[in-house]
């Protein structure tokens, strides 16, 4: 049979693959429709896999905050390019896979990606992955979750789909848990509080400040009061409660909290492929070789 524009066409839109594929599968079955969707269906987790090891560094984060406000997730889901993290099959998913974090709990990926895709489903997190795969034509990953409980507020903030941040804070307010959210996003501080800053860290810029002092050629006695005056302003640099409020910089965020009876229990803030060493691309040469068909 030949196969004609049509027959693609119809393949193309049963299931939403490329023109290039459904063109091949049905040339593989001398134009049976019906044979080339069961083949595309047998192949879609070689497909996956073979796109596994294809550097995901673009994407979506999305942020959940229960009914309650009292529980708040990250999802924090990978595409190859940015194009397809705004597309809506690929975002649909990501939603899909937060509600199922939010609902069920579950931060660690590798558990989620074996839980139902919804709830009485049959296909798991992992099924509806490995079709989206198969669909848009790029490796696609749920990469991490995570979760933020509190016993007064949790409000989240995402800033254009790549930096989502959870605020939790005992007492206080949704709309003042948004604002120190939308600060973090902004400020990215490493700690609540000072305090929280671990030795190793402190160690680390104590060894830079002590080196760069040391050049000043003054007394040790002085160097060591420069040394201390440079942590003391990192201290507060990195930690959220010390760092001047972004909409009201004459204060602290520290003192914008008290002020309404609250208190910074806890933030999380990712930032969609960070970690991720990216891949230079030359777009044109992969343009050709999705219309050869490769």
């Amino acid at each position: 049979m030949a196969v004609t524009a049509s027959l693609v066409k119809e393949l193309r839109e049963r299931t939403g693959l490329g023109m290039m594929e459904c063109k091949k599968a049905l040339v593989e079955t001398d134009g049976d429709i019906e044979l080339a969707i069961d083949n595309l269906r047998k192949s879609g987790q070689a497909k996956a896999a073979k796109k596994a090891g294809r550097t995901a560094a673009e994407g979506v984060v999305i942020a959940k905050v229960s009914g309650d406000g009292k529980t708040g997730i990250l999802l924090e889901v990978n595409s190859e390019t940015d194009f397809v993290a705004r597309d809506d099959n690929f975002l649909q998913f990501a939603n899909t896979v937060a509600d199922r974090v939010l609902n069920s709990g579950e931060t660690d990926v590798a558990k989620l990606a074996a839980l139902p895709m919804t709830d009485g489903g049959s296909d798991t997190v992992e099924d509806a992955r490995s079709a989206l795969v198969q669909k848009i034509g790029e490796n696609i990953q749920v990469r991490r979750a995570y979760a933020l409980n509190a016993d007064g507020v949790v409000s989240a903030y995402v800033h254009g789909g790549k930096i989502g941040v959870l605020v939790g804070l005992k007492g206080g307010n949704e709309e003042l848990a948004k604002d120190v959210a939308m600060h973090v996003a902004a400020s990215n501080p490493l700690v609540v509080n000072p305090q929280q800053v671990d030795q190793a860290t402190l160690d680390k810029e104590k060894e830079i400040y002590s080196a760069q002092a040391a050049e000043s050629g003054k007394p040790a006695d002085i160097v060591e009061k420069m040394v201390q005056g440079r942590l003391s302003k990192f201290l507060k640099e990195v930690s959220l409660v010390d760092q001047p409020f972004v909409k009201d910089p004459d204060t602290t965020v520290g003192k914008l909290v008290k002020g309404a009876g609250a208190e910074v229990v806890a933030f999380t803030r990712i930032e969609v492929g960070e970690g991720i060493e990216k891949e230079a691309s030359d777009f044109a040469a992969e343009v050709m070789a999705q219309a050869r068909g490769q």
